[in-house]
């Protein structure tokens, strides 16, 4: 076990060396509050009389900052406990503990990751890639430094920004590991997580989601200096509400990598290996969509009426979604069971995301209704195309969903078919020529550089994790389950 711990913490160390020599070291943060300059007294009166007044510093609205406070709570009761429970209930009970003590560590992991460097690379501006080291180990945040918004002058503070991101973050990692539950060693997959977290999530949520603010946006000029600062896929044009891509799509597919290098369990296909407890995932499954509104609905960055269309779409889809799911599998298989719904429910949660705060009402039911279907395709059909052992059918609901949503996105966030188009901060109005098969386009690029991104990073960690680790725990601790043999501990004592 020693000997363990000193290979996970070499491996992590290599993690952080090799990001500390490929990133570079520099300039100004995220915050709107370096960009705007605290107002200071003047030397002079005579200075006071001679230059203009300097513009107030903007103070965040306590009812935008107590949403944000909500919405950040809520995310986390996604992972703890509704991602572990759900996950928990669908492996075999001789490793629910194993699947719990992964979701539970990995969260805080990944925590103080994003505080000592995560954050920083993610949502500070450097290149169209990654971020800079502005705020590693958050170096110049106080409780009076504020972030952008999507308004022009509405700022919320920025640890609670920091730390609503920190959620994204966790909750994404914490989904890989349903694609090879059962099997991987608690060791290996701390590490993996650290290589991967460094090098595909971060990377992929600064492309997506980083941008300055519309405050310095004044005329088309000042739009394309601050467009020309956003992450790489944010200057395309590619719409993601709250994480199709930064967090279903990349997960999924580095989940999927994972099943396929580490392998199938053993007796799969030949052994049955059902959940063993619906109750929770049924619990689990409702954890998530309660905790989701804060999601997609907080993804909004303010109360405001796009957090409303966004709250109302979550609800709507999932709800789709649950029928969706349902009625396919009654109609296909002659029963509509507990776990199809929960796996539904699940499913228009995943597809809604990206698409939340730009689609009406009525395309969020369409998206969910198709989630519904095309998911149920997704672990049943596609999962035997594959030929994989996804365990908890990570990339058949959060791959397949986060895709189907996506490229929906597209679809019905033209103003024609009730979605609020584009925004134009020069104009402060919706872009009048909304093109659907040009937005269409610009999603798939999003989610194609997502794929390949995740697979590649995916491959690589996997891999030298299994050189310096090994990936997978010895058959005989298989058979006897992780609880005991991985953690000294049974959920079920007799």
């Amino acid at each position: 076990m020693l000997t363990l711990m000193k290979r996970l913490i070499a491996g992590c160390a290599m993690a952080l060396a090799i990001g500390g020599v490929s990133l570079s070291i520099t300039a100004p943060a995220y915050a709107a509050d370096d960009a705007k300059p605290a107002v200071t007294a003047p030397a002079a009166a005579s200075a006071t009389a001679e230059a203009p007044a300097a513009a107030p510093a903007l103070v965040p609205n306590k009812a935008d900052t107590v949403w944000m406070l909500l919405s950040t709570a809520l995310v986390l009761l996604m992972t703890l406990p509704g991602l572990s429970l759900f996950y928990g209930g669908l492996t075999r009970s001789k490793n629910i503990l194993s699947i719990m003590m992964q979701c539970l560590v990995i969260f805080s992991l990944i925590s103080v990751l994003w505080a000592v460097y995560g954050y920083s690379l993610a949502f500070t501006e450097g290149s169209a890639f990654i971020g800079k080291f502005d705020r590693l180990f958050l170096a110049g945040l106080t409780p009076e430094s504020v972030a952008a918004t999507f308004s022009k002058g509405v700022v919320i503070p920025e640890f609670v920004f920091m730390a609503f991101q920190a959620m994204f973050a966790t909750i994404t990692c914490c989904l890989i590991i349903g694609a090879f539950a059962e099997r991987a060693k608690f060791s290996a997959i701390l590490c993996f997580m650290v290589l991967w977290f460094t090098f595909s999530y971060l990377p992929i949520a600064h492309m997506v989601w980083f941008w300055p603010g519309p405050d310095e946006i004044k005329d088309a000029a000042s739009l394309d200096a601050m467009t020309a600062k956003a992450g790489w896929l944010f200057q395309k044009g590619v719409l993601d509400f709250a994480g199709g891509t930064v967090v279903h799509i990349n997960a999924a597919v580095a989940g999927l990598v994972g099943s396929f290098v580490i392998g199938k369990r053993i007796g799969y296909g030949k052994e049955s290996m059902k959940p063993h407890n619906m109750v929770l995932v049924m619990i689990g499954a409702a954890l998530l969509w309660f905790g989701w509104f804060g999601f997609n609905a907080g993804s909004a960055l303010e109360a405001n009426s796009t957090a409303a269309l966004a709250f109302i779409n979550t609800y709507l889809a999932t709800a789709a979604a649950v029928l969706g799911w349902v009625f396919a599998e009654w109609l296909t298989r002659g029963k509509p069971s507990m776990l199809g719904g929960a796996s539904g429910c699940v499913a228009g949660l995943v597809a809604i995301t990206p698409a939340a705060g730009f689609v009406g009402p009525m395309g969020a039911i369409a998206i969910g209704v198709s989630a519904g279907v095309v998911c149920l395709w997704g672990v049943t059909g596609l999962k035997k195309m594959l030929g994989s052992d996804d365990s908890l059918d990570v990339f058949g609901i959060h791959g397949v969903g986060g895709i189907l949503g996506a490229m929906l996105t597209g679809v019905f966030a033209a103003p024609s078919l009730g979605g609020t188009g584009v925004f134009d901060y020069v104009t402060d109005k919706v872009t009048p020529d909304y093109s659907i098969v040009s937005q269409l386009w610009i999603q798939a690029q999003g989610v194609i550089v997502t794929v390949i991104w995740s697979a590649v990073v995916s491959y690589i960690a996997f891999k030298l994790v299994d050189v310096i680790i090994g990936l997978r725990v010895p058959e005989d601790q298989e058979r006897e389950g992780l609880d005991v043999t991985s953690h000294g501990e049974s959920a079920y004592e007799s």
